[in-house]
């Protein structure tokens, strides 16, 4: 029986899923999705309350939902969702308590690793210690809700 490769996303669990999902676009070199064709078209027919909509980047968006996108993956036109590489932001009503049990690892490439920390914690970013080990060095870093994230 023959499997076929599944789509993916990963989803993070978000108290400002808007300001996570310009955090992360900014950080990697990404996109913020712009799903306002589909809000538009939705709120247009009665299909989502208005209140189910924030105005984001001066444009309708998902008042709990946000995404980042590689910018030359592919994506639907008709709802901005993207189909490649990309991170949704949900949000939930629950502070984030404990450590990641899954966390994404950031490439900087060689001798970069120092400046693109300084440009991370500018961006909101916080070090929480460099590390050093046999098998490599990074600096363990959180975003700007507390979610674990490693430089290297």
């Amino acid at each position: 029986m023959t499997h076929t490769t599944l789509h993916w996303k990963l989803v993070v669990d978000a108290a400002d899923p808007h300001a996570q999902a310009d955090f992360w676009a900014a950080a990697l070199g990404y996109v913020v999705e712009d799903n306002s064709p589909l809000v538009e078209r939705l709120l247009a027919s009665g299909a989502v309350p208005p209140e189910a909509t924030v105005e984001a980047h001066g444009r309708r968006a998902w008042r709990d939902l946000a995404a980042a996108r590689h910018p030359e993956d592919p994506y639907e036109e008709e709802s901005g969702t993207g189909r490649g590489r990309r991170l949704l932001f949900q949000r939930v009503p629950e502070p984030k308590t404990v450590k990641n049990r899954l966390h994404i690892d950031v490439h900087t490439g060689a001798g970069r690793r120092d400046e693109e920390v300084a440009r991370l914690e500018g961006l909101g970013a916080s070090v929480l210690r460099h590390v050093k080990e046999p098998g490599g060095e990074w600096v363990l870093m959180t975003d700007p809700e507390g979610n674990e994230f490693c430089v290297s």
